[in-house]
């Protein structure tokens, strides 16, 4: 707990808000909550019915509703977009660091295999890395190679594609304005929908924009969704929504079918509570596994959950959206007392009942009752004609039914139901039951943790002696606890997530110093160069090397490119003295190689710059920075398989302060450490990263 905030319970703007049920209540009170709280006596159910029937009527009244947008056949795909992912440009699976090349078969195939597949993908370009220097949120898209060919490789694959807004980029470099800027990127890559981060929504003339530019285009904002702007956002995040015990109903999709909502909770390892209340709602959730680079993956019960649960939300789509929706609907009575619920979405063709177990134990038995099935939905379940000729099937297994109250499974807090098909509707019901039955259930719901590795460098050189090497500073083998300071950002350092199972972590919690101790061993005697390394150095060794880097993407951007000296040009005329920016890790290794040196760790940088200052008193301390101040490099790469960083020290002069979202700025302490999610192909350079090398010792030297 912070100030008797506890951050593992939700917060009071998470939870879910009663109906009033009086007849002359003021029903408007309801337009900006999140979830509609059923009375707890089930004999008050059908008046809570009435009552949020009539609150859904009086608001579309009152706010001269119009669901025109829904109805447009381009704008039509997002009523069935159930399961969107939050994908960095640079996951592992979507980008091969080695190869340099888009890989989207691995990510769809992993997403098919384990979680059911992709209907949307959100493509996450800038943050946490904008803000590193000045480029904008639409460089970190348009710098891309080959990105509209990945976005028609998703569409070639029916998956939709979402590009990212970040309203709070206002500090970097201006181009045009963004709405102008988003409207040429939208068409270009002929995105599908837009991510509004930290958005609730997007103001009318803005949305009028998109839409001049890509017909059609979705707008789905990260938070609780404005009732009036539901006339033209097709979707919305249900994000840190609490539910109640007895199931409740998501306002946005109660007052508007065809309105998509996605349940999700980014740092949560149980997503059990998410499943229910999408299932139960008939909307769809955000798969999101790398949060800003870390794993927050999917435990293998939800995820054969979700898989079990998307045959049937995508083959049964319309009547979710267009048939009779009955929540709490009337069930057998065992069902009942063993804490099962079900919502009932019912056409004359078809007629689901998508149930959830609340209770401890897995469920068989009878769901639906002879009340259960008539109720607003055809004749009683003794009726000699009743759905005489249709076809029942049990939602959980995929197993068909003899009768409607054949027993079901529905397992311990997870999801089932029941399938009603008419005749018509045999070969597609049972192409969607054969899915779900493929499915294997699992109980396992054990958190799946990925460890982040250090990725081996090139073998050492051998050892020197001090007076070969330049002006250094020394850092001797052996053990050291070393106090380290960071900025608590959604990146988190080495291992795991920031923040786990918690309900939106806020300032201080986010963005606040905090520090961590390492135990560190420096396995030889060390000389960590005195400065970084300028461009007049970097250009001779382009010269005595004929080096070529793996990409040549803004690799030395910052030089006099009209200059034949190298294929690269050469530093402009007063930069010489300079640190050489715009290099990759790649680069900087090559050239400490090229000296017999080294790229020095994180912790190897750290020590060498505290022991200049613990022995420099009045001095100059000999661990120098070179002018203009710049991130240093350091040899820490790591990788968990999915996600690729390194650790930056030294800081720089560029800082950005309007904005606790971009990239840490300024000059810092030696102590401090920055994660740096490494983009790919050349996109990691930037004119505010540059490096210093190192030298292994000669053991015996003193």
């Amino acid at each position: 707990m912070h100030n008797g905030f506890n951050p593992l319970v939700p917060r009071p703007i998470d939870k879910p808000t009663d109906v009033p049920m009086g007849a002359d209540a003021d029903l408007s009170v309801l337009d900006d909550v999140k979830i509609f709280v059923p009375p707890a006596d089930p004999a008050q159910w059908p008046a809570w019915r009435a009552q949020i029937t009539r609150w859904r009527e009086e608001a579309a009244q009152r706010l001269d509703y119009s669901p025109a947008m829904y109805d447009r056949a381009e704008a039509t795909w997002a009523q069935s977009c159930f399961t969107v992912a939050q994908v960095w440009l640079w996951d592992e699976l979507l980008y091969d660091a080695e190869a340099m090349a888009f890989t989207p078969e691995r990510l769809l195939a992993d997403a098919t295999e384990r979680l059911g597949g992709f209907d949307g993908v959100v493509l996450w370009h800038a943050y946490p890395v904008i803000g590193i220097d000045d480029r904008n949120q639409w460089d970190y898209y348009r710098g891309v190679p080959g990105l509209k060919e990945l976005v028609d490789y998703f569409h070639s694959r029916g998956v939709r594609v979402f590009v990212d807004y970040n309203p709070w980029d206002t500090e970097t470099r201006r181009s045009g304005d963004d709405v102008t800027e988003l409207a040429a990127l939208i068409k270009e890559l002929e995105a599908d929908g837009i991510f509004l981060d930290t958005m609730k929504e997007a103001n009318p003339q803005f949305v009028a924009a998109l839409e001049e530019a890509r017909p059609g285009i979705a707008l789905e904002g990260e938070s609780k969704l404005p009732l009036a702007r539901v006339t033209d956002h097709s979707l919305s995040w249900a994000q840190w929504f609490a539910d109640s015990d007895i199931p409740g109903v998501l306002r946005a999709h109660w007052f508007e079918r065809k309105h998509m909502q996605h349940h999700i909770r980014r740092w949560n390892r149980d997503h059990s509570q998410e499943l229910q209340s999408a299932w139960i709602n008939g909307v769809g959730l955000m798969t999101w596994e790398i949060v800003f680079g870390v794993w927050v993956g999917w435990n293998q019960r939800d995820a054969a959950t979700l898989r079990r649960m998307l045959p049937t939300l995508r083959g049964m789509s319309r009547v979710l959206v267009d048939g009779e929706w009955m929540p709490l609907a009337p069930l057998a009575s065992p069902a009942h007392q063993a804490s099962v619920f079900a919502s009932r979405f019912h056409t004359g063709d078809a007629t689901l009942w998508t149930a959830v177990n609340r209770g401890t134990h897995t469920y068989s038995g009878p769901l639906l009752c002879e009340t259960a099935a008539a109720t607003d939905a055809g004749p009683a379940l003794d009726s000699a004609t009743a759905w005489a000729d249709d076809l029942w099937f049990d939602l959980a297994t995929g197993a068909q039914l003899d009768t409607p109250s054949s027993p079901v499974t529905i397992p311990a807090h997870s999801i089932g139901g029941v399938l009603r098909v008419c005749r018509a509707w045999e070969a597609e019901a049972r192409d969607i039951m054969a899915q779900v039955s493929a499915v294997q259930w699992t109980e396992n719901a054990e958190f799946q943790h990925r460890r982040a590795l250090r990725v081996a460098s090139a073998p050492e050189p051998s050892g020197h002696t001090p007076d070969a090497i330049p002006a250094h500073v020394r850092v001797d083998a052996g053990e050291y606890t070393l106090t380290v300071e960071y900025r608590m950002r959604e990146t988190g350092m080495y291992q795991g997530a920031p923040y786990v199972n918690e309900w939106k972590p806020l300032p201080p919690r986010l963005h606040d110093v905090r520090t961590l101790e390492r135990e560190v061993t420096v396995p030889r005697p060390l000389a960590v160069a005195s400065r970084e390394v300028t461009n007049a150095e970097f250009l001779a060794f382009l010269e005595a090397t004929g080096y070529t880097p793996r990409t040549e993407q803004s690799f030395l951007a910052h030089w006099d490119k009209g200059s034949t000296r190298t294929p690269y040009g050469q530093p402009n005329a007063g930069t010489e003295d300079q640190p050489v920016t715009y290099v990759l890790l790649d680069d900087a290794h090559a050239y400490c190689a090229w000296t017999s040196g080294v790229l020095p760790t994180e912790d190897e940088w750290q020590i060498a710059a505290q022991n200049a200052r613990a022995t420099a008193g009045d001095a100059q301390s000999s661990f120098q920075r070179l002018t203009p101040a710049v991130w240093n490099l350091t040899n820490s790469e790591h990788s968990d398989g999915r996600s690729r960083f390194v650790f930056l020290k030294g800081g720089m002069d560029y800082l950005i302060t309007d904005s606790e979202w971009y990239f840490d700025g300024g000059v810092r302490k030696p102590e401090f450490s920055a994660k740096y999610l490494l983009p790919g192909f050349g996109m990691a350079r930037s004119a505010n990263i540059g490096f210093r090398c190192a030298w292994p010792l000669a053991t015996n030297e003193n």
